[in-house]
């Protein structure tokens, strides 16, 4: 499945014009080929916009939910973006996956929440796990700081993920997660992992772009820069699985050892 990443920060504090460029890069994303359409975490209001979260958060079935199925049907691919998730009085740091008919495939809540910005913010999600079937691929969800977890992403290894959609808001000086821990986590757990970066300055904070496709070989299937760019590489599941078989960490494991880590 050809795979386009956003690299963008969007317009933050405006859904409307974060909706255009997303049904910009969707149009261009399908005319390369893509099946699915990955952001950047937050991507639909903005990550440093302070109480501006907790004001544009919307409930996963929400207006924007609706604009995005929408921009999905038209162009033909699934969209996976990142938002802030109203449910009740709990905001959430989420990511919704859409397919190309519209349907909500998929939602998942960080986690593991990054600082006192994201703690004052969110509640953190409480499902390690969430998965979806798309395009003879087993999809798994996670945001940002959740990957830097080993126990997260062999969960994800040993409940079947082939593609882990990572959006993400990496900070300065942190840029060695996207070059060197990403592809680690790749090819530890024999799966595809796109890890989608905002880039540039926001708020208080700088984010470094580098956004990534790694293979389970460990490879960089593509790379941005750091500056806004559309990339895309390819999921083979072909490629998987032989890899699986060459590199038979997950058979090999011998969990009775490993009681203490929890």
């Amino acid at each position: 499945m050809r795979t386009a990443l956003l690299q963008s920060s969007g317009r933050p504090g405006s859904p409307a014009e974060n909706l255009k460029v997303l049904d910009e890069a969707a149009g261009r994303a399908a005319a390369a080929g893509a099946g699915l359409l990955v952001t950047s975490e937050m991507f639909l209001t903005g990550y440093a916009i302070g109480d501006g979260i907790g004001r544009l958060a919307e409930p996963a079935d929400g207006d924007s939910a609706d604009a995005i199925a929408e921009t999905a049907t038209r162009h033909g691919l699934a969209i996976a973006y990142g938002y802030p998730e109203r449910d009740g009085t709990d905001v959430f740091n989420a990511v919704q996956l859409i397919s190309a008919d519209g349907t909500r495939l998929a939602g998942y809540r960080k986690t593991h929440l990054f600082g006192c910005f994201e703690r004052d913010h969110f509640t953190p999600g409480d499902r390690p796990v969430v998965q979806a079937e798309l395009n003879g691929l087993t999809v798994g969800l996670m945001i940002c700081y959740d990957v830097e977890f080993p126990e997260n992403v062999r969960a994800h290894a040993l409940a079947g993920t082939d593609l882990l959609l990572v959006p993400t808001a990496q900070l300065h000086p942190f840029q060695f997660v996207a070059e060197h821990m990403v592809p680690v986590r790749a090819f530890e757990n024999q799966m595809y992992v796109a890890y989608v970066n905002r880039v540039g300055p926001e708020g208080e904070f700088e984010f470094v772009g580098l956004s990534t496709l790694a293979g389970p070989d460990g490879v960089a299937r593509t790379r941005a820069g750091r500056t806004e760019e559309l990339v895309l590489a390819d999921a083979d599941p072909v490629f998987l699985a032989a890899s699986r078989e060459a590199n038979p960490y997950l058979t090999d494991r011998r969990p009775v050892l490993y009681g203490s880590l929890v």
